[in-house]
């Protein structure tokens, strides 16, 4: 069922979000340049790999040594007004459609982080992961990466249609008020480097 409405709905709003996501589409280009389409390899249901789409907010700038320079460095103003609203994430729909997403579940990092793991965190990737999450409406990236895990595991253990629709709510108006988008102090969340546990045995 739950499939089969995360279907249902990612339909629609791309229906009813088509000028939106045309006019955001020919912005970025103008903007920022192309592509339009920022994609990264995830880690998604059971582990399995799949490309996240995003619409692009930074540049490509380098250093003279040809090395992408810090993410603050490269975010853009129409980015971050990206960002600020989540209007970048609206094209992850596509993804939901696909069956890679689902509205609602722990959101899909990176493949990098997936050795990083203690046994508890990795339950995390049982449920199909989703735009928005538990750990997404109670903290997003102003927690940390420990909070975070906690808070998804919870929801994988607890997860229901009753608690996907409290979720739903409770991003729409995490969204209005810009809530929790970066990280004090970074463009983006910092890098998860692995729980102390697993840094005492060698593995961050």
């Amino acid at each position: 069922m739950k499939r089969i409405h995360d279907i249902n709905i990612a339909i629609i709003i791309l229906i009813l979000f088509s000028p939106v996501i045309l006019i955001i589409s020919l912005l970025v280009r103008y903007k920022i340049g192309s592509p339009i389409i920022f994609k990264q390899k995830r880690a998604g249901l059971n582990n399995k790999p799949f490309y996240l789409f995003k619409f692009r907010t930074m540049t490509d700038e380098k250093d003279k040594n040809d090395v992408l320079l810090p993410d603050y460095l490269r975010l853009t103003t129409f980015g971050e007004f990206l960002r600020k609203y989540s209007l970048d994430e609206i094209i992850q729909l596509v993804n939901v459609i696909k069956g890679d997403l689902s509205l609602v579940g722990p959101r899909p990092l990176l493949i990098e982080y997936l050795p990083l793991y203690n046994e508890e965190q990795a339950k995390r990737h049982s449920v199909r992961p989703g735009i928005t999450g538990w750990a997404q409406v109670n903290g997003r990236n102003a927690i940390s990466w420990e909070e975070k895990f906690k808070l998804d595991v919870w929801y994988v253990e607890n997860h229901s249609i009753l608690l996907d629709l409290k979720i739903l709510i409770m991003t729409i108006k995490k969204v209005i008020k810009s809530d929790g988008i970066n990280q004090l102090g970074n463009a983006t969340m910092e890098k998860f480097k692995g729980t102390k546990s697993l840094a005492k045995e060698g593995r961050e």
